[in-house]
């Protein structure tokens, strides 16, 4: 019993050992060999973008689907926005709304994620209370804009492109942002990220 723990604690120190291999593996990803990713590792909101989405991702649906690996539905619409159309991507999970991506120029400029599988590096993901991320809105947050609205928009810390929009509900008026001892039970309802 005693060597089959021993070998349940090395197992994992001995596969991550295997990522140092020569260079000449270098396209094989050792890291999913690692036990904690068997099931699939959820992709992440970075300074780069979501996942595989970046800024020099071709807003293209078959391009988006491959940076997703296929893991979503993809469907494209068109929309007005400041008078002009433009074009976007919606990558549908269960038949709901997951991912809208949106673009100018033939590139992504703003990616929205609904998906409360992917989280930002430090954990914060749709559902996350305001009070887990903020102490006060001041200096952090404004209130949301256009289909966001309804929400409040915060700077993700320490983030030039990451942004929350928190949803809830409060009293006062619609056009006001609530105070935080209200917004401090509102939850991420959208991870925002643009170029």
């Amino acid at each position: 019993m005693k060597s089959m723990r021993l070998l349940l604690c090395a197992l994992p120190l001995v596969l991550s050992g295997c990522a140092t291999v020569s260079s000449g593996f270098s396209s094989v990803h050792w890291s999913s060999a690692l036990p904690w990713n068997w099931f699939g590792s959820s992709m992440e909101v970075t300074e780069q973008g979501v996942g595989d989405l970046t800024a020099s991702t071709p807003l293209d649906e078959q391009a988006i689907n491959d940076a997703l690996d296929g893991d979503y539905r993809i469907r494209s619409g068109m929309k007005t926005s400041n008078g002009s159309i433009v074009k976007y991507f919606e990558a549908l999970k269960d038949d709901k709304v997951a991912l809208v991506v949106n673009g100018e120029a033939g590139s992504i400029s703003r990616i929205d994620v609904m998906d409360s599988d992917i989280a930002t590096a430090d954990g914060t993901k749709i559902g996350t209370h305001f009070s887990d991320v903020y102490s006060k809105a001041f200096g952090n947050c404004e209130k949301g804009s256009g289909d966001d609205s309804a929400g409040v928009e915060c700077k993700a810390k320490d983030s030039q492109h990451i942004s929350y929009l928190f949803s809830g509900s409060w009293g006062g008026p619609q056009d006001l942002m609530p105070p935080d001892d209200s917004l401090k039970f509102w939850k991420v309802s959208k991870i925002i990220w643009r170029r």
